[in-house]
């Protein structure tokens, strides 16, 4: 949408708030199919949710593509949207579900690795359409969406259900055959289930047996209080930094440091996405050998860094100083906004994905997980749909040094909130938080008998 929102408003001729709602949409939209898909993949299962994301967003797709008007590429737009939203609610729930413990935290960035390719390939898209007139490139920058879609519906005859979601079903058989699939050993795949058993309640009683799960996370217990913090405060962190801002407007952006031509702005956009796209792939190296809290750290502080010094530029440029050139400063807006997609991309990009569907129980993680959603992509498009008119206030400058002061908020969230997960296995990840509370109580009781003592 970046590239093909400048060929729109030439070929529509939409307004500027038209612009911001037809970007920002999506992620607001999408909040109902983040929330539907909760629900929906507990009812026919995760591999399901995903074949009806991939219809939806289809359908989605080749309107926008086919709208001879504003009002039916909004109705596209939304479509897409609940598409979107059902795939991020879902991919990392699955993923997460299917994979052995220490490989998780790779393998649960997948969903971010593929959307920043698709990001990529979206800007290379755009510049290489950018030549068609202007009736007609934009509608197959947004056509061939279509393809990557139409790839899911030959994946689902290949790859299994959740072994998780079977056992909730009292479907451990099949399980332990998806189970067996994955892992070598028949001993651990009995353990495996066994504790999975255990987790859903299938084993032994369950005292939340009956309480209904909105209900659960309603009114929380302590334990599952500090799951939702971490859960929703890093999905919502993850948007308020400023990133989508960032993909949706590059070429507003390269523009006020002061690119000129269309297709410049689109080769300057090219070196964003070649650079998520790299930046995500050491993320996947790094995950479950560094460990999530000190990639977090260098995401954060690396990310309120470049967002300083791309407020630092385009300020620079603005007011035409005269402290640097108009080449360099144009040179230190890239340099910035690359250096932003990077520290995003090996950090708090795939890891947010990757610790909301590590930390909640078995029984609430698709609901718990679809709620973290609805907060990042509620926070996406407050962004997306505030940007411009923000920006022509406070100048763009101004708006990210405001993102830079939000992300070094997110280095002391990281520091106080966020607990180290790597290697443990989603059963033990619940047994923490748990003793955490149970830590927390010992030593309240330990102070209180201390002062008893003394008196």
């Amino acid at each position: 949408m970046s590239g093909a929102i400048l060929f729109i408003q030439k070929d529509l001729h939409i307004t500027e708030v038209e612009e911001e709602v037809l970007v920002g949409c999506l992620s607001i939209i999408s909040l109902l199919g983040s929330l539907a898909g909760g629900r929906t993949s507990d009812a026919v299962g995760r591999k399901w949710t995903m074949a009806l994301a991939a219809i939806i967003f289809q359908i989605g797709a080749a309107i926008m593509a086919l709208a001879p008007s504003f009002p039916v590429l909004m109705m596209g737009r939304l479509l897409a949207g609940v598409g979107i939203g059902f795939g991020v609610m879902i991919a990392p729930v699955y993923i997460a579900e299917i994979s052995p413990a220490a490989a998780r935290g790779s393998l649960t960035s997948f969903p971010e690795i593929f959307i920043n390719l698709g990001i990529l390939l979206g800007y290379i898209s755009n510049y290489a359409f950018s030549g068609f007139s202007e009736h007609v490139n934009w509608r197959i920058m947004l056509g061939v969406g279509i393809l990557p879609s139409v790839f899911i519906g030959f994946a689902l005859f290949v790859i299994p259900e959740s072994p998780r979601w079977l056992v909730m079903q009292k479907r451990a058989e099949e399980a332990r055959s998806v189970l067996s699939k994955i892992i070598e050993d028949e001993g651990e795949v009995e353990r495996r289930l066994a504790e999975i058993e255990k987790a859903a309640g299938a084993a032994t009683a369950n005292k939340w047996e009956e309480k209904a799960v909105w209900k659960e996370l309603l009114s929380p217990s302590p334990s599952l209080r500090r799951m939702l913090i971490v859960g929703c405060g890093i999905q919502c962190f993850q948007q308020i930094t400023g990133i989508d801002a960032t993909v949706y407007y590059s070429p507003t952006i390269f523009r006020d440091a002061g690119i000129k031509s269309d297709s410049e702005l689109l080769a300057a956009t090219i070196a964003v996405g070649v650079t998520k796209t790299c930046f995500i792939l050491v993320a996947i190296f790094l995950i479950d050998r560094v460990g999530r809290k000190p990639l977090l750290y260098a995401s954060t502080m690396g990310m309120t860094l470049c967002l300083f010094l791309l407020g630092v530029a385009l300020s620079l440029n603005h007011h035409g100083t005269g402290l640097i050139s108009p080449a360099a400063g144009i040179g230190l807006a890239i340099v910035a906004v690359c250096g932003n997609v990077a520290f995003f991309s090996v950090g708090i990009g795939p890891i947010c994905w990757v610790l909301s569907t590590e930390i909640f129980p078995l029984r609430l993680r698709a609901q718990a997980s679809a709620l973290g959603a609805v907060g990042n992509r509620v926070s996406s498009g407050l962004v997306a749909m505030s940007f411009l008119s923000v920006s022509r206030a406070i100048t763009v400058a101004g708006t990210f040094f405001i993102f830079s002061a939000i992300s070094a908020l997110s280095v002391a969230f990281v520091f106080y909130c966020v607990p180290e997960t790597k290697g443990k296995s989603l059963e033990q990840i619940e047994e923490l938080f748990q003793a955490s509370r149970e830590g927390q109580n010992e030593e309240v009781e330990l102070q209180d008998a201390e002062h008893l003592l003394q008196e």
